[in-house]
């Protein structure tokens, strides 16, 4: 169960590498595919500075914490998609559904669900340890 756990947190975390590193380098060929539309120099700044902090960070977080087995670091990507998939669902109730809405809800939804058993069954500190 926890090899395939860590295995799955790792392909995850691998993805959302990749997906940074398609933000820092195409950014203009990814967004539009997520329903992103960048106005000018600015907007092509944000998504490439903003997305790829996202998906990196968190990508970075997952891999390195499946790898040495450690929950803890896995609590930055869940913090990530946790309040990101809320996000969603607060605009989906305030403004309704959009064409595609459904996919990037279930992956940020995956991830939430996946870095939650990590956390579980995976070796961590108590979350008062890790704030003293």
């Amino acid at each position: 169960m926890r090899l395939v756990l860590t295995a799955l947190i790792f392909l995850i975390g691998l993805f959302d590498l990749f997906m940074a590193g398609s933000f820092l380098i195409h950014p203009m060929d990814v967004a539009p595919g997520l329903g992103v539309q960048a106005i000018g120099h600015a907007g092509i700044s944000t998504i490439r500075g903003d997305f790829t902090s996202f998906f990196g960070v968190a990508g970075f977080a997952m891999l390195w914490g499946a790898w040495r087995r450690n929950a803890d670091l896995m609590l930055v990507p869940l913090l990530l998609f946790a309040v990101t998939l809320t996000g969603r669902a607060i605009d989906l109730l305030v403004t309704g559904p959009y064409p595609g809405w459904p996919m990037p809800m279930a992956v940020e939804a995956l991830e939430v669900v996946l870095l939650i058993a990590g956390w579980r069954y995976l070796p961590h500190h108590r979350i008062a340890e890790i704030a003293a």
